[in-house]
Order: structure tokens, then C-alpha cells, then sequence
């Protein structure tokens, strides 16, 4: 009985009409099923950051294209884009979640890697007692810190407030307390400032082996006090974890479109 009801107020809309209440309940079951994405991602993660369980966005079908898709990361125009500060691809993430293998490189590995900093075969992890004030609380290291370390490395391929750091820099952040010069030999190196040195450990050799490869802060008297910031590890291959098809099944998308193509039918008709 509804479903003719609902066919007999069908017949008054033209072929244009039509096709955009169509437009509207395939948009409407495009952001139901997006809806369910968001919490199946925060689950399937371990403390993952709102840039990855929110990435997915919706485009929405028209009158013209009855399709819509659901993709990582829009910009206002409504077009892809990595996305980030740091250059993390979310749909190659979720990628290596659904399908498992390789993680792809950050942009911050890549320039390491340029600068002949990383290693091949190697990617970047923090620590698990991240270096104080670096970590994000989700297992990354905070954007404007990650910055701060590629330009002291000499990693920086950008210009301006990102470029490379000069040596004048990297002398106020070892001598934060301004005692003595580092040009002079009587500089007196009980500071609170840092320096930032990278170690290979057992794949180079050389000073610095006892230390897992990666990069190191040194502070205190005489940088009695090493500690790890970024670690070099193997790149990872992941297993599958999550799958779209069956977050989308769950979600039963043809139930809710059919659902919506109703409601947006009665609507318009004024019923």
C-alpha cells in the first residue's frame, strides 16, 4: 500500500524533478554510510587521530551524476588532497589497514630519506617513552616539534619559516641559558638547551653504536642525558583490519536508500 502510494505521487514529477530528488536520497544514504565509517574507524585504531576516523568524506551525487563517493580527505572545493601538516596520505593509511602491506612513506620520511638521513627499507616510530613535549598523545610526534627536527637535521627542502636551521639557531637551542659561547672553548655546557644528533647503531657502526638507530637528544652536563626522539625501524607490513565493504554492508545502504528515495518522494509532494 505505501509502495503504490509512493509510486502514484512519483508519476506528478518530471524526468529533471525526479532526478534530483534521486540525487538527494543517494546523498542522504552517502552520509549514513559515512556515518557509520567514523566510530568503525575509531575502534579498528589504537588512539587514532581525528585526521584519520574523520577523513572520509562525502561527495555528493547531482541531478547530472546519480553517484556518490565516499573518500579520504576534501578540500572546500571538494577535491582530493593529502591533507595534514606533515603530508599523511589518509587513504593511503586506511589502504594498508583494509588491504595490509607496506605503509606508505610521510612526507617527513621522505625528506629524511633525501637527505640521506633514513635509511632504505627503514620508516620512523616514536619511542614508547616519547621525548618530552614531542608526542602528540596518539602515538605521533606534534607537527610544529616534527618541523622544529627536520630543519635542525638539515632535512628541510622548503623555504622560509621551515627551512634549514642555522648554526646561530642551533646554538641558542643547545645554550638556552646563555652561558659562555659555543665558539669558546670555556663554554660551560650545564644547560637546559638540546642537541639533536642521529645514530645507526649496528647497521653503520662508528661512535654511537651502543644506541638504536634513529634520532637522539642530548642534554645536561657534558649530554650526560641521551635520549630517543625518533627511531629507525623496518619498514612494516600490516594485516588486514578493517574493511569498507563490510562497514558499508552493515550499514545497509540499498535499506536506506530505498528509506530516503520515500521520504524525499512524500516530501515533495507535500505529503
Amino acid at each position: 500500500m505505501v509502495s503504490e502510494n509512493v509510486r502514484s505521487l512519483a508519476k506528478q514529477f518530471t524526468g529533471r524533478q525526479m532526478a534530483v530528488l534521486q540525487a538527494a536520497a543517494v546523498n542522504d544514504s552517502a552520509f549514513h554510510v559515512r556515518g557509520q565509517m567514523v566510530p568503525a574507524l575509531t575502534s579498528a585504531f589504537d588512539r587514532p587521530t581525528p585526521f584519520i576516523t574523520r577523513s572520509p568524506k562525502v561527495v555528493q551525487a547531482t541531478p547530472e551524476n546519480l553517484t556518490a563517493r565516499i573518500i579520504p580527505t576534501l578540500d572546500s572545493r571538494g577535491v582530493w588532497t593529502r591533507g595534514g601538516k606533515i603530508g599523511v596520505d589518509p587513504q593511503h593509511v586506511l589502504q594498508a589497514q583494509e588491504f595490509g602491506g607496506r605503509r606508505a612513506d610521510k612526507r617527513s620520511e621522505v625528506a629524511l630519506r633525501r637527505a640521506g638521513i633514513l635509511p632504505n627499507g627503514m620508516q620512523t616510530a616514536i619511542p614508547e617513552r616519547p621525548y618530552p613535549g614531542s608526542d602528540d598523545g596518539r602515538g605521533n610526534l606534534r607537527g610544529a616539534f616534527l618541523s622544529q627536527l627536520i630543519s635542525y637535521l638539515q632535512a628541510s627542502g622548503e623555504q622560509g619559516y621551515r627551512a634549514n636551521m642555522t648554526d646561530r639557531r642551533k646554538a641558542q637551542l643547545r645554550n638556552r641559558q646563555g652561558i659562555g659561547s659555543l665558539a669558546n672553548r670555556k663554554v660551560y655546557q650545564t644547560t637546559l638547551g638540546v642537541r639533536y644528533f642521529v645514530a645507526y647503531g649496528r647497521l653503520r657502526g662508528g661512535r654511537g653504536n651502543h644506541l638504536a638507530p634513529g634520532v637522539w637528544a642530548a642534554r645536561g652536563t657534558h649530554d650526560s642525558d641521551v635520549a630517543p626522539v625518533l627511531l629507525f625501524v623496518r619498514t612494516a607490513s600490516y594485516r588486514p583490519r578493517i574493511s569498507m565493504e563490510d562497514i558499508a554492508s552493515k550499514a545497509r545502504a540499498g535499506e536506506v536508500l530505498a528509506r530516503r528515495m520515500r521520504y524525499r518522494i512524500r516530501q515533495a509532494a507535500g505529503v
